[in-house]
């Protein structure tokens, strides 16, 4: 009877070659469509996502039938969701949240709730929908693509503009909003209640304690762990660290019932302050980016072709409907959150599509009976339509703010600049002394500023300084950076990323690119990029400060010397073990104190 059982239930060598031969053909035939594809509609700017979802759609068994079952397919790719919210959730650092606190949850809620609410009710009065089916397919129809925005975004280097952060609050509060979607779906669910499933009230309490003992584990175990793992330099284990955080926090929550999504957000959440952040993020990103592939993949795959085949203009009324909708509401809340006209029609145009989560909201409308397998696939071909109407919105938003910048603001762009052999970005008070010794040897300088009142300054001084943002890379262009010998930045370098500076390096090879930054956290951050000099602001006025009070405080001018050597060489030194390492903590030693003094200078006998 044993081994009757064992015979029925153990598959033959055959069987299993057969079954592996056909996992290599199916990841040959979509990895190559993919690229294939992404390659075509990345030369025409259209996106990554449109030339996945093609491809999938191609290869799926609506089209040629090359993949026959693409279920499987998405199941696996739901990591790739959980690899975005990680990556959303490491965005969260408290501080950014502060100071961007209105726009996330004032700006970002507001769009969310009445973008909803109006795509619902046009849903309810032009589709002969029922109110609950309106609102499930709404809601979903509401949120952007945080996949297709954040990308243009990053590499057009406005991400960190006022204009990009405002688009980021709005995306992260979408993205943030995912949870409650999912629960208000599941509240409307027309299928019967799992009796092993906890009530909502424990539901609720399971989440609340669940959130709680991940950030805990996260403060007392994850972080130590990095820190840990940090001084191997193991490039390899932070991968599979970081990995592992999202996987066992994705984990947790399926066991307790609650959503895998959100495990991955509060893993992200409980690494946003650690100094690993961006090579977590770093590490992660290449996953994350090929399952979420592999998703809008299997997306184009379950698209039913032939019934919105049937319907065409049914999908291009409804996907113009939201497009139009998002565009007025949008545009609309941020004139009243004090954008100019301008700015709030360019936000609305970018936040305009429909995006990715829609996908997962009409799959969990779905399996909640909610709507049909046939309507989840017009309503995503609906999604699909909008978002390759975003890269078209995206050129009609440059040109707005081409205009904006040469008439809007009544001041000369850099494109009437000559060609010069230096850029200087920022005319403060630093990049004034740095533009002035240029100058002062007959060399060449165009100057970039962003602020309207010190451009007025500086022209009632005799000097021409330009109107723009210095750090996007079309506008560097525009200033002559192709053929500049340095570029120069001299703002307020907060708000310099990482992926700035290495966009300028990337796109200006030739060209030395100095730069100032705020604080020795941020030349942490810069590491191993390889600019021709970074310099701390006020650190060297401060060691000239320092020198002062040692000398007005009687201190000898040879030990004044021995102090400020000391000083710069430990300073060197903790600076260094920062970079290697990653951990503002290394080389706390170094530091003096009243403890810790100085040595005094051993006086021959």
């Amino acid at each position: 009877m044993i081994a009757v059982e064992t015979a029925q239930t153990t598959t033959t060598p055959a069987e299993n070659a057969a079954a592996t031969t056909a996992i290599i053909e199916s990841g040959a035939i979509m990895l190559g469509a993919a690229l294939f594809f992404v390659i075509i509609f990345r030369r025409l700017k259209l996106g990554a996502t449109l030339g996945y979802i093609v491809a999938g759609a191609l290869i799926g068994p609506q089209a040629l039938g090359l993949i026959g079952d693409p279920q499987q397919l998405l199941s696996i790719t739901d990591i790739g969701i959980a690899l975005l919210l990680f990556i959303v959730g490491l965005e969260l650092q408290p501080s950014r949240l502060w100071r961007l606190r209105r726009d996330i949850f004032g700006l970002g809620l507001a769009q969310v709730v009445l973008c909803g609410i109006a795509i619902t009710a046009v849903l309810f009065a032009v589709a002969d929908l029922s109110l609950r089916i309106a609102l499930a397919i709404g809601l979903p129809l509401a949120l952007s693509s945080t996949a297709q925005v954040l990308p243009m975004l990053r590499s057009d280097n406005d991400l960190n503009t006022p204009q990009g952060e405002r688009a980021f609050s709005v995306l992260l509060f979408q993205d943030l909003s995912i949870i409650p979607l999912i629960t208000i779906i599941a509240a409307m669910s027309a299928v019967p209640v799992d009796p092993g499933t906890p009530g909502g009230w424990m539901m609720a309490l399971y989440t609340v304690l669940a959130i709680a003992g991940l950030i805990a584990a996260g403060h007392f175990l994850l972080n130590p762990l990095f820190r840990l793992i940090g001084r191997f330099g193991e490039r390899e284990l932070f991968i599979v660290a970081a990995l592992f955080t999202v996987v066992g926090a994705s984990a947790v929550m399926h066991l307790l019932h609650l959503s895998v999504a959100l495990g991955a957000f509060v893993a992200g959440v409980m690494l946003a302050e650690s100094p690993y952040r961006h090579e977590i993020e770093s590490d992660v990103e290449p996953f994350r980016s090929i399952l979420l592939g592999l998703f809008f993949l299997s997306v184009g795959m379950v698209l039913e072709l032939q019934l919105i085949a049937s319907r065409p203009l049914f999908v291009i009324g409804i996907a113009a409907a939201v497009i139009l909708t998002k565009s007025v509401v949008i545009a609309g809340l941020a004139r009243l959150f004090g954008n100019s006209w301008p700015r709030s029609v360019r936000l609305g145009l970018l936040l305009s599509q429909a995006g990715e989560f829609g996908f997962v909201l009409f799959a969990q409308a779905t399996a909640a009976r909610l709507i049909t397998e046939e309507a989840a696939s017009l309503f995503s071909a609906v999604v699909t339509l909008s978002m390759a109407t975003t890269p078209f919105l995206m050129r009609l938003t440059d040109w707005l703010e081409r205009r904006e910048e040469r008439g809007g603001e009544g001041m000369d762009g850099p494109e009437l600049s000559p060609e010069t052999n230096a850029i200087v970005v920022g005319y403060g008070r630093y990049g004034q002394t740095v533009a002035q010794m240029l100058m002062a040897k007959r060399i060449p300088v165009t100057i970039i500023d962003a602020d309207a009142e010190q451009i007025e300054v500086s022209e009632e001084f005799g000097t021409k300084v330009y109107y723009g943002d210095g750090t996007r890379i079309d506008l560097l262009r525009t200033a002559g950076a192709d053929t500049a010998e340095a570029i120069l930045f001299c703002h307020d370098s907060r708000d310099l990323t990482r992926a700035q500076l290495e966009g300028v390096l990337e796109s200006f090879p030739h060209a030395q690119v100095l730069v100032r930054v705020y604080d020795r956290r941020q030349i942490v951050e810069f590491a191993g990029i390889d600019v021709a000099f970074m310099q701390r602001e006020l650190f060297e006025s401060a060691v000239v400060m320092g020198r002062q009070a040692l000398l007005k405080l009687g201190v000898p001018e040879a030990e004044t010397d021995r102090v400020e050597h000391e000083y710069r060489q430990r300073d060197c030194e903790r600076l260094e073990l920062q970079r290697s390492t990653g951990d503002l903590y290394s080389g706390r030693e170094r530091i003096f104190g009243v403890d810790r003094p100085m040595q005094d200078e051993e006086v021959p006998g």
